[in-house]
């Protein structure tokens, strides 16, 4: 129809139709750029919307998950909304020498702060569900801070009329809703205190602690040892099934200088995010520190490896950032033996008789026990 309507008048054309094409190039060339911004504002305005949907409803199961897990002794609303809006100031880094003890410092200071703040709630709570509290509060803090960050950039666009700002964040408003799906995912499997993706390294490594005598090796890690084929094998993982962590880059530096143990491997066992195609639950295996996170711990086992000459294995089970922090599919869960025969081969492969071989379990215990 419209091919009709640019014909030139002496091909039969009429003159109205001819003149219309010039003034429909003349518009998009000059509110072009405008209609396109009004239009991608649109779109993450609705996105926005779910987004701010998804936090309030967020919200409100923190609240009541936590008057129904550790029955405080007030009504939790205040104190939950203020620590929603916690934040954390890194430590300058202008100097980076020591830079990384203070990350620590800080970190520590932060993770003691939030589980005094939560433990004064319920004093008779017990360390498991502190520790799932403290999770569940982290995953409704992380919806809201995504939610401000995109409405301030939304909003900031939209006044300024800037169409490079409204653009970049319609390209990325895709993955950003995905960590959201994966963050609303997560809150609901942590509330269960049931095993995640991530928590495939303290599951295969629990597996091995089972009816051994652990100790703790450092806050909120375990440590214990047995032999096999004649070598002395230490496992570590966090303590679960609370959601923790623990602290492997200080255990590894405990084990090495306190309990002067003299090393021949270190074996890590972690998630790992998977290449878009890559089969989720599929094994790989690799050199170095396979440990996430702010970078603490990873340079902490660095710098103990490379000091005392200790070659670090890893071996990674592949997950997507969804199967990461949502309830551990089968696929995930399957990997355990193989995992342990793999970790069983480095052993055999790379050490002798009477050696000591470390294999850490990396990742978050909610729903992992030992």
């Amino acid at each position: 129809m419209i091919e009709n309507l640019i014909m030139f008048p002496e091909e039969g054309g009429n003159l109205i139709g001819f003149l219309i094409w010039p003034i429909f190039i003349l518009v998009m060339m000059l509110y072009g750029q405008r209609f396109q911004g009004f239009l991608a504002l649109n779109e993450i305005g609705r996105s926005l919307n779910k987004l701010k949907i998804t936090r309030d409803k967020a919200k409100l199961e923190v609240i009541e998950f936590v008057k129904e897990k550790i029955n405080p002794k007030e009504d939790p609303t205040n104190k939950i909304n203020q620590f929603l809006e916690y934040f954390t100031i890194m430590p300058v880094n202008l100097d980076p020498a020591g830079i990384v003890n203070k990350i620590e410092h800080i970190m520590n200071l932060r993770d003691h702060r939030m589980k005094e703040e939560i433990k004064s709630l319920s004093p008779n709570s017990n360390k498991v569900e502190l520790s799932t509290v403290d999770n569940v509060i982290e995953i409704g803090s992380a919806l809201n801070f995504i939610y401000k960050i995109v409405r301030h950039f939304y909003l900031f666009g939209k006044r300024t009329k800037s169409f490079f700002i409204i653009i970049q964040l319609q390209m990325i408003m895709p993955l950003i809703m995905q960590q959201v799906d994966a963050l609303n995912k997560a809150l609901i499997t942590f509330k269960q205190t049931q095993p995640i993706g991530d928590g495939i390294g303290p599951m295969i490594v629990g597996k091995l602690m089972m009816n051994k005598k652990t100790q703790e090796i450092a806050e909120d890690t375990l440590l214990t040892e047995y032999k096999y084929n004649d070598r002395k094998i230490y496992l570590m993982k966090a303590e679960g099934p609370g959601g923790n962590v623990g602290q492997p880059g200080l255990a590894v530096e405990n084990i090495v200088k306190k309990m002067n143990v003299k090393l021949k491997n270190i074996i890590m066992i972690d998630a790992a995010l998977k290449l878009e195609g890559e089969k989720t639950g599929s094994i790989a295996e690799g050199i170095g520190a396979a440990i996430g996170g702010i970078g603490v711990d990873r340079f902490k086992i660095e710098e103990v490896a490379q000091k005392n000459n200790i070659p670090v294995y890893a071996i990674v089970i592949k997950q997507s950032l969804i199967e990461a922090i949502s309830i551990m599919k089968k696929d995930i869960a399957e990997s355990t033996d193989k995992v342990i025969e793999i970790t069983q081969k480095i052993i055999n492969e790379k050490s002798e008789k009477g050696d000591n071989i470390l294999v850490i379990g990396v990742g978050n215990t909610i729903g992992v026990a030992q």
